[in-house]
């Protein structure tokens, strides 16, 4: 039997850097759209569900998902590990693959690319799979293709034991966190972490980690635009020709060369006054 991938998009009104963005228009339809779509065109995706919180600021989010038939829930504003947890054992899934809400260039072969690995033999050789961990790991992917994909399985033991903020706020890290990696090709380091999760970081033959093709602030969104109006609005654009876009025209790079970009440190300040 076919397992049950599901990808699930986290997203909230109230970003700390760009508040609402994921409602931000891009070309004619807001930055979610754009991420649910681009995604559902996974292959080895079965489903997608959109995953926003309980909170009354993200009302907005949940009325825009239902006039669109965007299959969504509603869980923990600060606790996404348990937004996750929750959506992913209410839709049966085998594997959850995470996606966040503000990269909008998201590309559906490289999430085939990460699924297939995680599913490449039956007796679930890996237990979480990515295309970039953070620092101080290396990434080749830019910055805004990121996807991470574990076995519920993994997902339910994190959710059980993970204590950390870091660990509820990024979901995944619980699983990764402290592995030594060893290169195993070009395109692919594995380890497994001291928690025993058996890991795999895919890589890209050329070193394309510090563009930046994700929105947080301003500058991002613009750079976004820019990209989406170079494609006429379209959505079906790969990352290589997004790729081929920036490297003709430099100076889009430019517009938010600036931006700094989060770490794994960084967690919402709101929260921990919560805790």
């Amino acid at each position: 039997m076919k397992p049950n991938v599901v990808a699930i998009i986290q997203g909230r009104m109230s970003s700390s850097r760009l508040p609402g963005k994921i409602l931000a228009d891009i070309a004619g339809q807001p930055m979610l759209q754009r991420v649910f779509v681009r995604t559902s065109r996974s292959a080895s995706v079965s489903q997608t569900l959109f995953a926003t919180t309980t909170d009354p600021s993200d009302d907005p989010v949940a009325e825009y998902c239902d006039f669109s038939g965007i299959p969504f829930t509603r869980g923990s504003l600060y606790d996404v590990l348990d937004r996750y947890y929750q959506t992913a054992k209410s839709a049966q899934a085998d594997v959850v693959v995470r996606i966040t809400a503000d990269c909008p260039v998201i590309d559906p072969e490289l999430i085939d690319n990460v699924v297939n690995t995680l599913l490449e033999t039956g007796d679930s050789r890996f237990g979480f799979v990515c295309n970039r961990l953070p620092p101080p790991y290396h990434r080749t992917y830019p910055i805004g293709l990121d996807i991470e994909a574990c076995t519920f399985k993994a997902l339910e033991q994190a959710w059980k034991k993970a204590k950390e903020p870091q660990h509820r706020e990024h979901v995944m890290p619980y699983l990764y966190e402290g592995v030594e990696l060893i290169t195993d090709n070009r395109s692919l380091q594995t380890g497994t972490s001291p928690r025993g999760y058996n890991i795999a970081l895919l890589h890209h033959a050329t070193d394309f980690g510090d563009y930046r093709w994700t929105v947080d602030t301003p500058e991002d969104l613009e750079f976004m635009r820019q990209v989406y109006a170079h494609f006429n609005g379209r959505d079906d654009f790969s990352w290589k020709e997004v790729l081929d876009l920036v490297h003709d025209n430099p100076e889009l790079m430019k517009i938010n060369a600036g931006v700094e970009h989060k770490t794994l440190k960084d967690v919402d300040k709101r929260a921990l006054k919560k805790s």
